[in-house]
Parts: structure tokens; sequence; C-alpha cells
């Protein structure tokens, strides 16, 4: 089989598995977009080669757009290196003011994969810190019959009086930017100061990183308490995701 035709069988497979990846509804669309990228990078690597060889504009034009490829695929390994390192953060044991634990989509009244692990981590963390306020937070979106907080609430409801009295609900917010401005306002109007805390931010693995940054952003100093989801094939995802979602953040939010 000549190289050629091993080209097009493997352009194929990309568009393939691109496709199948983008019309599966739990979650992993973005793994999907992201190889219909590399079969695009790949067909105009294909024609600035073509061009290359027929003139001097095409070669500098080719080279360029070959350092442009590596340049972007060192920048990737690099965030998610930064990602994989910062999601695997052990901070159970350090003293905090508070806890805040983002919200996730939510399927009808049901948690999703990624929420009912944040919700894990969050009951595992309480327990380790059980005189400290809680803000469940996370406001309603399409599909959701409830908000991300009271689907939390819910969760993590107890028998004890005492301890339920420190869940306090935020169901405002629609990205991570709002989650810790409308939790900055409800932890103020509950009395702590959020100037001075230091408050354990509950969510994915993944997410670590960048609820930092945009927690910075919010005056407010913070620790992660990483929550893995369940499935690798989720978690490879949502990491691909989140890396442009990094840069995103740092350039425009």
């Amino acid at each position: 089989m000549t190289a050629k035709k091993l080209c097009r069988i493997g352009q194929l497979a990309l568009a393939l598995a691109g496709l199948a990846l983008a019309m599966v509804p739990i979650g992993i669309r973005f793994a999907g977009y992201f190889l219909w990228g590399c079969l695009g990078v790949w067909i105009a690597g294909e024609l600035l080669s073509w061009w290359a060889k027929r003139s001097r504009a095409g070669k500098v034009c080719f080279r360029v757009f070959c350092a442009g490829v590596g340049l972007g695929v060192v920048c990737l390994a690099s965030i998610e290196a930064v990602l994989i390192f910062r999601g695997e953060a052990d901070n159970s044991n350090l003293p905090v003011d508070a806890v805040i634990v983002l919200g996730a989509g939510v399927n009808g009244e049901t948690p999703s994969a990624a929420l009912w692990s944040r919700i894990r981590a969050a009951a595992v963390y309480l327990e380790k810190h059980p005189d400290v306020p809680v803000v469940l937070s996370g406001g309603q979106g399409a599909g959701e019959a409830i908000s991300e907080a009271e689907a939390m609430r819910r969760a993590l409801w107890g028998e004890v009086e005492a301890e339920n009295a420190r869940l306090l609900l935020e169901e405002k917010s629609t990205n991570t930017a709002q989650n810790f401005a409308f939790s900055k306002a409800l932890l103020e109007e509950y009395g702590l100061d959020t100037e001075t805390a230091v408050i354990a931010v509950v969510t994915n693995d993944f997410h670590c990183f960048r609820s930092h940054m945009i927690a910075q952003k919010q005056g407010l100093r913070t620790i992660d308490v990483p929550a893995e989801l369940p499935w690798w094939w989720l978690t490879a995802n949502y990491y691909l995701r989140e890396a442009f979602a990094v840069v995103k953040t740092a350039l425009f939010d």
C-alpha cells in the first residue's frame, strides 16, 4: 500500500472518529471537534507541501506553517502538564475558612457524572472540615429541572440539622466567574472576611487550574480540592477541552 493511500485512510479514520465522538450525547463532543481540527491541519499541510514544491513563496509558507504547528503542540503539551499537576494536589489537611463547591451539569434532576464526582469529593472533604460554611454554587441551565446548587444540596443533605445549616445555596451563576463572584457575596453576607479567608474550592481535577485563575481575579485566596471523573475517556476529553479554555480565560476573560 502506498504512502498516499495510507494518508487517505488515516484522514478518513479521523473524519469518522470525529463524527462518532461529536454525535455522542455524553459530554465528549469536544474530542470529536478536536479530531476534525487535526484533520484540517493535516490537509492544510498537504496542500502547502504541494505548493512548496512549486514556488519559493510556498516553501516559506510551509515552513511557517510547520513552525506554527510545532509551537502549538508544545504549548498544548505544556498546558496539559500544568493541568495534570494541579489536578493531583492533595490539600485536604490544610485549614480553611470556607468551602465553595462549583456546580456542573444536571440532567433533569439527576447530577451529571462530573457533578456526582464533585458531590462525592465534597462529602469526603466536609467530613474533615465540619465547622466551616459551604457554598453550593450553580444556577439552572437548559435541560435542568432544578439548579445545580439544589441538586448538590439534595445529595449532601443529612440528618443533622447543624450540618445542614452551613449549606448556603448560590443559584444565579451560569459560569465559573459568576460562581466565584456570587459565592463571594454570599460568604460576606454570612460574615466571612473574604479578603483574608482561605477558601477550599471543590471542582473536577481538570478544572482546578483555571478555577484558581478565575478565583484570583475575584480577589479570593483558594486551595484546590480535586474530584476525579469516573471514566478515563471523559477525563481525556475534558482535559483536552480545558487547555483551550485556559487560553481563552488568560487572553479574554
